[in-house]
Formats: structure tokens, C-alpha cells, sequence
């Protein structure tokens, strides 16, 4: 067979059957000038999370404890926006390209691409591609509701912090960046050995680097420390992580959480409106799907009126995310977020639950205060409370 015809066979992309034959994980698999030849009767190879365990750390080869620019690379790369695609594509033959196309799928909306280009790195032996696969495996499975992947891809980043202590200093720094993003963001406990972040943040390449600050700044939001985490989020971009796009967009949304947390409307309207300058050329519109409930109310507020279609798109992407995201979320922490809500049910609920008034609601979402009502009673009904205090509890404040 051609790799066409296995990947029509085996329903993987080329480039995922590609990336098996290069790997010897095709039986009988041979290279004859630039093409493969596969025998007719190879058997897909087995999806790693059905092997044994989660993949675990190999021994770096050498140019891979040097090579910073294989974590993440287009979150390492800085870029014009508009010029996101042709970024990734300029980049070297190899797992630096097919990650980084596998990070503009995911950050423009378009999970099941970015999967199946991850996918035959989820056992690399480059520890930063191996890493890189993981954590947009794990999230790009999220929003196509394959639980089961997502675990085990959140089990392996988990497992290679535990394995990293004999690794060097900038590897251990890559598999804490990672391990904290991936329970950071679903508002999961800190994983067990996790490093101080101030020791290993210097260790990160500029990009995740900065990515990594918006992951604190995050979990400081989750602490209610709304102030810190703005600073650390202003101050980060004053210092150049504008020139890299994705982290810029990422960050100036956790602003908006916190300025809508403590309700300074007219600045978290600035912040939110930066990331939309940022995202939109590229269309990396994955960041406001994820954060849809926590931005209170903004993309009704800001984003709907002046750019619809893109809206839909958006709130698109808030419905399959945020299945999965519960799905993952409320077992593990025993927390009950609200689930069934429509998303402008939600948003009015998490500006009720911080504390906002009928009246402020209506105007800030351009509602009437009889349409924020009747959003309430249907949600409150649906989550089974009366008292407007116990939203808190279904929120994510």
C-alpha cells in the first residue's frame, strides 16, 4: 500500500502514517526512494493508550536537551498576526513543523486535525516533542469528547514530571511547564512534584516562558488574588510577549477574568479587545471558546455585535470544550460545575454569582434586566437551588 491508502485504510491522516513508518512502528514497512511501501496486510499500529501505561521519559538524545526550540515551537515563534499558518510552515521538516501545524489547528479551532498530527509523537524520543504531543493531545481530545485519550494523555504528563528528576535542568523545567498547564487550566490540584515555578521559569524557552506566566496567572485567579495575577500578567507583557502571539492572547484573557472579577469593566473591555487583535487574523479563536464563562459576559458584550460569525464559532467551540473540560474536572475534584446551561445562561450566572445586580448584568450584556431573570430562573431551576448565593457553587469563580 502507498501511505495514502493506509491512512484511507486506517483513517490517520498521511502525515500520521508517515510518521509510524519513520518510527518502525509499521511491521514490514520499507522506504524505496522518497516513498514508503507498506505490506497490504499491516494492521493499523496499536493507539498508544491502548498499550501499556502512559508513555514514559526516554533518554534525550543529544541535540534534544539543546534544542529549547522543540517545546511548543509556535508558541516559541514570534509573528506578525495574519501570519501564524505560514510561520508553521516555513519551519524545518520533521516533528518541529508537525507540531507546530498540530498548534495552529488546536488555537483555530480545529481539534481533530491537531490530534492526529500529535498523535505518532505521543512516544517520541525527543522528550520536548513527546511533552509538546501530550499536552495538545490532551486538550484537543477534550473538545472531541474521546475522554479516555485525554486521561491518558494528562496521566503521561503527570508521569514524565514524576520521571524528569534525572533529566537535565531545562527538561525538568519542560515537564513542569507542562504538567502545570494541563491542571492549572482544567482547575485541577497541582500534580505532586510539581517545581517552584520562580526556579523554573528562567529554564524556558521566551515563548512558553511566557505562556507559563499566564498558567500562574491563572491559578492565582483560581486563589481569588485577582490584583497579583493582573500585575503578573501586565507586567509580562510589557517585557515583549506581545511578539509571540498565542501566549499574548492567553494572558490578556486572564486579565479579563480578573478585571470582570473585580468589575473594572472598561479595562477588561481594552484587554479583551488586544487578544481579539491578536487572534482574529489567524482565526486562534480556541483561547475564547475555552474561557467563554469566565470572561463574564465580554464576547456577549464586545464580541457578538461587531463580529457574529465568529461568535457562533466561538460559542461552537465553548459547547464541546466545556463537555469535555466537566468531564474531566468534576470526578476528579468532586466539584459539581453546571452543566446543561446554555452559554448566555452561564454568563449572566457567573456575574450573579460574583455578585452583580439584575440591573448591572442587563446593561453590561445589553439585555433587559426581565431577560436576565428569566436566564436565572431557568438556570437555577436546571441546577436545582433557589437561593442566588448557591450559584457559587456551580460557578467557576
Amino acid at each position: 500500500m502507498t501511505v495514502r491508502q493506509a491512512a484511507e485504510k486506517w483513517n490517520l491522516s498521511p502525515r500520521s502514517v508517515q510518521q509510524l513508518c519513520t518510527q518502525g512502528r509499521i511491521p514490514g514497512a520499507g522506504k524505496f526512494g522518497k516513498a514508503w511501501a507498506i505490506p497490504t496486510d499491516a494492521e493499523k499500529p496499536a493507539h498508544p493508550q491502548q498499550g501499556e501505561g502512559s508513555p514514559s521519559l526516554k533518554s534525550p538524545e543529544p541535540e534534544d536537551v539543546c534544542d529549547s526550540g522543540m517545546l511548543m515551537p509556535l508558541i516559541n515563534t514570534p509573528f506578525l498576526p495574519g501570519r501564524c499558518l505560514e510561520t508553521a510552515q516555513a519551519m524545518a521538516e520533521g516533528p518541529q513543523r508537525d507540531i507546530a501545524l498540530a498548534e495552529y489547528h488546536y488555537f483555530s479551532g480545529r481539534p481533530e486535525q491537531a490530534a492526529l498530527e500529535v498523535e505518532p509523537y505521543l512516544n517520541s524520543p525527543h522528550m520536548r516533542s513527546q511533552l509538546s504531543a501530550c499536552l495538545i493531545y490532551a486538550y484537543a481530545n477534550l473538545s472531541l469528547g474521546r475522554i479516555q485519550r485525554a486521561g491518558f494523555a494528562l496521566r503521561a504528563l503527570d508521569k514524565a514530571l514524576n520521571e524528569a528528576g534525572g533529566q537535565s535542568p531545562q527538561l525538568q523545567a519542560a515537564a513542569g511547564f507542562v504538567a502545570a498547564a494541563g491542571a492549572v487550566l482544567l482547575h485541577l490540584p497541582l500534580p505532586q512534584g510539581l517545581p517552584d515555578m520562580q526556579s523554573f521559569l528562567p529554564l524556558l524557552p521566551p515563548g512558553p516562558r511566557a505562556f507559563a506566566l499566564y498558567v500562574y496567572a491563572h491559578y492565582l485567579y483560581l486563589q481569588q488574588q485577582y490584583g497579583q495575577s493582573i500585575g503578573i500578567v501586565e507586567a509580562t507583557l510589557s517585557m515583549g510577549a506581545e511578539q509571540y502571539p498565542i501566549p499574548a492572547i492567553y494572558l490578556h484573557l486572564v486579565a479579563v477574568m480578573n478585571c470582570m472579577s473585580l468589575r473594572q469593566t472598561e479595562r477588561a473591555k481594552a484587554h479583551l479587545l488586544a487578544a481579539w487583535d491578536l487572534a482574529r487574523p489567524d482565526g486562534l479563536i480556541e483561547g475564547f471558546g475555552e474561557h467563554h464563562g469566565l470572561l463574564g459576559g465580554m464576547l456577549e458584550s464586545v464580541i457578538k455585535p461587531g463580529w457574529p460569525e465568529d461568535f457562533k464559532r466561538i460559542i461552537d467551540i465553548t459547547y464541546h470544550f466545556s463537555a469535555g473540560w466537566r468531564k474531566v474536572h468534576n470526578p476528579v475534584t468532586g466539584h459539581d460545575v453546571a452543566d446543561d446551561l446554555t452559554t448566555t445562561e452561564f454568563a449572566v450566572c457567573m456575574l450573579a454569582a460574583r455578585g452583580w445586580t439584575n440591573e448591572e448584568i442587563g446593561k453590561h450584556m445589553n439585555i433587559s434586566v426581565n431577560t436576565v431573570k428569566r436566564h436565572l430562573s431557568s438556570a437555577m431551576k436546571q441546577l436545582g437551588i433557589t437561593r442566588r448565593q448557591d450559584l457559587k457553587q456551580h460557578m467557576l469563580l
